[in-house]
């Protein structure tokens, strides 16, 4: 199957890799401070851009890369997430970052959950962690809900450098043995 046609669906999102579509979204999250925080700041739409370019790279190039994520009920474009692994990177990642307006609502579990079957399933991945900043306590309460567990700090790679940042994540024998 091509990359093009990967779709998993959940209960009420849609998972699918990003389109041209998704673009004016995708700006907007990067622009709003709160949502970006954690996912590599504040962005103008010229910077956001190339991030942008860089996750449909990844599916070009490595076959895998954040999903975006579609609220199925209105269709809209509400983050990305899913299976991450650029140069330099301390480990194969499932992470996650939605739009503000969709936090609270249990899409970051229910479409983790779906990432985290894909790597294992799909991918082949023995291991999965997740780049959590320190200050990032949701993130961290999520992490422990699918089960993850702090591996303790951690390192990104240039410029990401000075993120001070701790390495959740299991194995996929612990996964499976959790969703039995």
């Amino acid at each position: 199957m091509s990359w093009q046609n990967i779709r998993i669906e959940t209960d009420r999102l849609i998972l699918r890799p990003p389109q041209g579509e998704d673009f004016d979204a995708w700006a907007a999250n990067m622009a709003d401070e709160e949502s970006a925080r954690f996912i590599g700041g504040l962005q103008p739409r010229p910077v956001a851009w190339r991030g942008f370019l860089t996750m449909v790279g990844a599916w070009a190039i490595q076959g895998f890369g954040m999903f975006s994520v579609i609220e199925k009920s209105s269709g809209r474009w509400i983050g990305r997430m899913g299976p991450w692994c650029p140069d330099g990177w301390p480990g194969r990642e499932v992470g996650w970052g939605l739009a503000r307006h969709a936090w609270g609502k249990g899409y970051a579990q229910e479409g983790a959950m779906a990432c985290m079957d894909f790597a294992f399933d799909q991918l082949g991945w023995d291991d999965v962690i997740h780049c959590i900043d320190r200050a990032n306590t949701p993130s961290q309460a999520l992490a422990q809900r699918l089960g993850s567990r702090n591996r303790g700090p951690g390192q990104l790679p240039t410029p990401f450098e000075d993120f001070p940042i701790d390495i959740w994540g299991q194995t996929r024998d612990e996964w499976r043995h959790r969703r039995a």
